[in-house]
């Protein structure tokens, strides 16, 4: 079993940890081309596009869970209209971003206090990647098939190319084009539609997709599209929770200045470094317990779920032990501005504690997500986003800007503990099913 969950999140792991390094290129290029203000800009323009396709996170998280089902139950055709029906969702998805890109824009700006020159940057930048959102939401689509169909070497492919050019491209628009810093959201479009054409060559090549015209229009009626949008439902509640909470935390941030918004920028790309490690464990744990549900094997689905905690949990430790040795040295490998690096001292604190609870946060959606256990999810976060709000509310009176941490850590701790209690309920049910 650990060889297995090794050859699922290993290749996970490998492709994640070009994600962050992504963001933190992008931050590190502009914070050594320009100032705080051209940071937060870029702290604002990723903040719109958070908001903007987590809300369709459904896409991958609902594609994984409900293929990987099938997978187990050894349905490959309903595999293949779960991925029709995924892309069809994606297609109305896009044209609705394109139809209100600018009043969305328009009216998250009009909420987020920010100085007028982080206020012109963000909406520059969105306005670029806006165009990429055919391949972002496919792609999301795409990679929760294939963690389903427990291939998670594909997607680790897709997402090293997409990743790779978007650093190289970034880094050459910004540094030697007269674009400058905006030249990293040209990067992240050209990067995003060459991932799709990869993503689609596997699709062809390996899986030998093919569907007849009646085949298409049958996986996109809504008696057979029913369930999935049921989860997916759920899964879009979730997402607006996630809003509250991410999008929350940027905004909060950016009202004490353009210094600690920039401070917050980097932390959150440190914060959720090690995450992208722990996920390659989550999306195993996806792939696992969603095929052993479908096998209706529960020995094997409770055994899934102790060793991924193990390996998350070490993972979890180790970046315990990084960020309290090294912490300041990771802040410095983002940024040269003083002011920015003597800011995020306070908070150094926070960057520690927090790998243990996330590790544990972030197994747990795994394993329910495998188990399409939608309204658990769904409620884990809605319980989450009340305790990010409610902290911060009783706090920021009296320790100010350290209120937003607090509240951050309170979200985590929400989110474990729920999941924690909903889990045994949920696995009696699984056995009653087998």
């Amino acid at each position: 079993m650990n060889r297995r969950i090794l050859q699922l999140a290993l290749p996970s792991i490998l492709a994640n940890i070009t994600i962050p390094l992504v963001g933190v290129v992008d931050t590190a290029i502009v914070g050594h081309i320009s100032d705080a203000s051209a940071i937060g800009g870029i702290a604002i323009g990723t903040m719109l596009f958070d908001l903007l396709y987590w809300n369709f996170g459904f896409l991958r998280v609902g594609t994984s869970g409900m293929t990987a089902q099938a997978f187990g139950r050894g349905d490959r055709k309903e595999c293949t209209r779960l991925l029709t029906q995924s892309l069809g969702i994606v297609g109305i998805a896009t044209m609705a971003i394109w139809v209100l890109q600018w009043l969305f824009v328009t009216a998250v700006l009009a909420c987020v206090p920010c100085s007028p020159e982080v206020a012109s940057f963000a909406r520059e930048y969105f306005f670029v990647r806006i165009w990429a959102a055919p391949a972002t939401l496919s792609l999301l689509a795409m990679k929760g098939w294939f963690i389903g169909m427990q291939d998670t070497v594909s997607p680790m492919a897709v997402d090293i190319l997409v990743n790779v050019v978007n650093m190289v491209v970034s880094y050459v628009l910004a540094v030697h084009t007269p674009l400058g810093p905006i030249g990293v959201a040209y990067g992240t479009l050209v990067a995003q539609y060459s991932g799709l054409v990869l993503a689609v060559m596997i699709l062809w090549l390996k899986y030998h997709l093919q569907s007849t015209r009646a085949e298409l229009r049958a996986a996109l009626r809504w008696d057979r599209m029913r369930r999935l949008m049921q989860l997916n439902g759920n899964l879009f509640i979730r997402s607006l929770c996630f809003m509250v909470v991410y999008v929350g935390f940027t905004s909060l941030a950016s009202k004490y200045g353009d210094t600690e918004l920039a401070v917050s920028a980097i932390l959150m790309k440190l914060f959720m470094l090690f995450s992208y490690f722990v996920d390659g464990f989550a999306f195993a744990g996806e792939a696992l317990v969603g095929r052993y549900i479908g096998e209706r094997a529960p020995r094997m689905t409770r055994r899934a779920v102790r060793l991924l905690f193990n390996w998350s949990l070490g993972v979890g430790l180790i970046f315990t032990a990084v960020y309290a040795l090294w912490g300041d040295d990771c802040i410095r490998l983002i940024t040269t501005d003083m002011m920015v690096i003597d800011g995020a001292r306070p908070y150094m604190v926070w960057l520690i504690a927090m790998p243990i609870v996330s590790t544990l946060a972030f197994m747990w959606d795994g394993v329910y997500v495998g188990a399409t256990a939608g309204i658990q999810i769904r409620n884990s976060m809605i319980w989450a986003a009340v305790a990010f709000v409610g902290a911060y509310l009783a706090c920021y009176r009296w320790i100010g800007v350290q209120a937003i941490y607090v509240a951050y850590f309170a979200h985590l701790l929400a989110r474990v503990v729920y999941l924690s209690i909903q889990w045994k309920p949920l696995f009696n049910s699984i056995q009653q099913d087998a």
